[in-house]
């Protein structure tokens, strides 16, 4: 009982930090048609720039100050660089935004060195919150899942309660009827793009600490974050959230289970004959295929669902 319950918050603690990451990149698809590749470069810099800020003066400003600045870093680069060849298509973006995130990756190891930074968790956050049947659930991670609720009810209240929300809303569907309305389209979009990725710099924030905070950690994380976006739909807030909890709760099940696919089958009651019983992959313990699993559900997906969990475009 304790290992399902821990299991099941540490699963969708993972889960809403995936969700912060993919909420910025769907915004960005829906409103732009960008598959935006440095988005988890941004997850990165977030990390490194709240290292800094919370060496100078600490953590709490810096987890409003490191999203605000990758924010204002997106909307340069989405005024000055992606506008400039988005009339040459969706590969031209695609390309520049992968140059972009080896441009980010360079300048952090510049700065910050290639080796792990000393980002810490603040000591205010340090211990359990409770303790469930003898193991200790982290104040932090419970500190990371409030975050990302936050930012979640606070994206659905933008976009569904306010002006700004509905000019974004019919800039997807209708940009030019926008635009004669005398909103600016461009400047909305470029509003769009900082904003997905100042909450992939939140994430970052939040995450970086918790985790590890290094060069690698945006390759580390980059690809679950369009897994993602594909399973839960393309362009869908709904369908990433869905997809990050899923996503999250059984990858952390899977770690966690250090028996093998053989005797997940005996424990589902499934004949198992002795050529089964010898072979190498049922002797795989279910930890080591883990990493596999969301990649599997992607296949899945897009075998038996091509518009993603609840997504309306084709992926």
């Amino acid at each position: 009982m304790a290992f399902f319950a821990l299991s099941l918050l540490n699963g969708v603690s993972y889960g809403l930090l995936l969700f912060m990451l993919s909420a910025g990149l769907t915004l960005i698809m829906s409103m732009m048609g960008v598959l935006n590749f440095a988005h988890a470069s941004f997850y990165m810099l977030g990390a490194y720039l709240a290292y800094q800020v919370s060496a100078w003066i600490g953590f709490w400003p810096a987890l409003l100050i490191s999203p605000l600045v990758a924010a204002l870093l997106g909307a340069v680069f989405e005024r000055w660089v992606l506008r400039r060849v988005h009339r040459h298509g969706h590969a031209s973006e695609l390309l520049v935004t992968v140059g972009l995130s080896f441009v980010m990756l360079e300048v952090v190891q510049l700065v910050w060195g290639r080796a792990p930074v000393g980002y810490r968790i603040p000591a205010e956050l340090e211990g359990p919150l409770f303790t469930l049947f003898g193991s200790p659930f982290p104040l932090y991670r419970a500190f990371m899942m409030g975050v990302s609720i936050l930012m979640l009810v606070a994206i659905w209240l933008l976009v569904s309660r306010t002006r700004i929300g509905l000019v974004i809303q019919a800039a997807l569907t209708h940009p030019d009827m926008v635009q004669a309305l005398g909103h600016d389209v461009p400047r909305v979009s470029m509003g769009v793009f900082g904003g997905g990725v100042a909450l992939a710099a939140l994430a970052g924030v939040v995450g970086g600490n918790a985790y590890t905070t290094e060069p690698g950690m945006a390759f580390s994380v980059g690809n679950i974050v369009f897994v993602v976006v594909v399973v839960g739909g393309m362009g869908s807030l709904g369908g990433a959230f869905v997809a990050s909890l899923l996503i999250g709760v059984v990858t952390t099940f899977a770690v966690s289970l250090d028996q093998s696919l053989l005797h997940l089958l005996q424990a589902v009651d499934v004949p198992v004959t002795d050529a089964m019983a010898n072979h190498a992959l049922l002797a795989l313990k279910i930890s080591q295929v883990a990493p596999l699993l969301p990649y599997l559900l992607l296949v899945s997906v897009l075998i038996f669902r091509p518009k993603g969990l609840m997504g309306t475009r084709e992926t």
